[in-house]
């Protein structure tokens, strides 16, 4: 991996103002999914270090939060500016501990760059109100100030977006962060956070720490100066997390698991909806919270779609994400391979058909063929879980009516996609999905100006948009009494 900025790929964690390097005696190996190789090493850090990096946050935290508004915005359009001058570095050091192709890589960094650019517009937009009174003497006045510390915790399907995504919204609201992202690719962290120094992020306010999950994760959610815990990751840690924030009654953020459905409806644009699927089923192998887990296809274009979709995702390369020209990559680790194979076997075992795949690549290590079943059925292991790889099951359907209760027949709410030409069914089924977005004729929703969450079990709040913000923030009332009436004016 060669860099224009080698000092991007830092073998440290930030800790408060201090840069603890690893060295590979007592350091955590990071390795590349695609050849097993070692890219680097990071510290072995703990609850001691973590407590640390919560107190600098909170010293820190004070005069970030006094700054104006457009003070914060400015910092954090230099930190937007830096990361966009060094998105080919960013790009290969995520490729690189995490797979997923280059040009993907790429893209991801523009999307995880564009929301410090919303957030750093959106610090300006922090409105109160002012509301009629109770009384002649009093006014009522509602201000929102910054919550305070906040512990994030972030995973590696998407390993810069997921963080700018806290990142952006909690420096513009005036907050500190401490940050824990996932053990296999922390360089992805480490390096936004090199940038964010030079863009001028006052010391203390932004910590990154590696290490152990449990330990690094139970200070953080059993720290009082902790005020909010913003999660990305299973619904099982999820809960867990929920759990031990309790006793010290913190704000939560929590984008869990999904169990998105994608509707065919025989009115739908074919080709369109092959496309869509491609994109909200196969992007970055599968291994999105958002990804199309159940394919429901009207039985009057059932065939059709599963040709058309067969065909199109066969053209489609797997490899190293180095390599020019791949689409799909290697899957994260061997467990990832291991839940994929279970869910084909389990289909086919009920009765399912193999169109395509269904196997690990002849390119060994944690390369899985991108694979389509048709003839699926609600008894399957897939139907209720979320599968994280590259496996399009394919089930078929007749009305309307049924095909709405089965998508919404799972305790998950955070994506949904269905494709359909009818104005008025447009409107039926976008109103009768129990899930917190729906992309309509569209297999790619997410964005920085939208709000991102779920509902049911797949989470708490919205990241993203202008409610974004409001997450990281608490409104103040503010009664400010004794007015009394003056002279008349004549």
């Amino acid at each position: 991996m060669n860099l224009k900025d080698p000092s991007l790929l830092r073998q440290a964690a930030l800790v408060g103002s201090d840069w603890i390097e690893a060295s590979p005696e007592t350091g955590l190996a990071v390795t590349n999914p695609a050849t097993g190789e070692v890219i680097g090493y990071v510290p072995n850090l703990g609850a001691d270090e973590t407590r640390v990096a919560i107190e600098a946050a909170e010293a820190a935290r004070h005069g970030w939060a006094k700054r104006t508004a457009k003070e914060r915005s400015q910092v954090l359009r230099r930190w937007f500016d830096l990361m966009m001058a060094n998105q080919e570095d960013l790009g290969a050091i995520l490729t690189a501990e995490q797979g997923k192709p280059l040009a993907e890589a790429k893209g991801e960094i523009a999307y995880g760059a564009s929301f410090i650019e919303w957030f750093a517009e959106e610090a300006r937009r922090a409105y109160g109100d002012i509301t009629p009174g109770h009384a002649p003497d009093k006014r009522i006045l509602s201000v929102k100030q910054a919550i305070g510390v906040v512990a994030a915790i972030t995973p590696w399907n998407f390993p810069n977006a997921m963080i700018t995504r806290k990142a952006g919204p909690a420096f513009a609201a005036g907050c500190s962060m401490v940050l824990k992202p996932a053990t296999q690719t922390p360089f992805s962290a480490i390096a936004p956070a090199v940038l964010a120094e030079r863009a001028g992020l006052p010391s203390g306010l932004f910590s990154v720490l590696t290490g152990s999950s449990r330990a690094i994760g139970g200070e953080m959610t059993g720290n009082k100066i902790v005020q909010k815990l913003t999660f990305t990751g299973s619904t099982e840690v999820g809960a867990l997390l929920y759990a031990q924030c309790a006793p010290t009654i913190k704000k939560l953020g929590l984008e869990l698991g999904g169990n998105a459905p994608f509707i065919v409806f025989d009115d739908a644009d074919l080709d369109a909806a092959v496309e869509g699927a491609v994109i909200a089923k196969f992007r970055n192998n599968g291994q999105t919270c958002v990804c199309a887990n159940r394919i429901y296809v009207q039985a009057g274009v059932y065939d059709d779609f599963a040709e058309k979709l067969a065909a199109k995702v066969a053209q489609l390369p797997t490899g190293n994400g180095f390599d020019e020209g791949i689409i799909f990559g290697p899957l994260i680790d061997q467990a990832a391979v291991s839940k994929v194979q279970e869910h084909v076997d389990d289909a086919v075992a009920k009765g399912a058909t193999v169109t395509l795949g269904g196997k690990p690549h002849t390119l060994g290590g944690t390369f899985y063929e991108p694979t389509i079943v048709t003839g699926v059925t609600s008894d399957m292991a897939v139907a209720q879980e979320e599968t994280f790889g590259p496996l399009a099951p394919l089930f078929k359907f007749n009305t309307e009516a049924e095909v709405v209760a089965a998508a919404n027949d799972t305790d998950f709410g955070l994506a949904s996609y269905f494709y359909a030409r009818d104005h008025a069914r447009v409107w039926r089924v976008s109103e009768a999905l129990d899930y917190g977005m729906v992309g309509v004729n569209t297999g790619l929703i997410s964005t920085a100006e939208a709000p991102f969450g779920g509902v049911k079990m797949s989470g708490l709040g919205r990241e993203g948009s202008r409610y974004g913000l409001d997450d990281f923030m608490e409104v103040k009332y503010i009664c400010m009494g004794g007015i009394t009436e003056g002279e008349e004016v004549s």
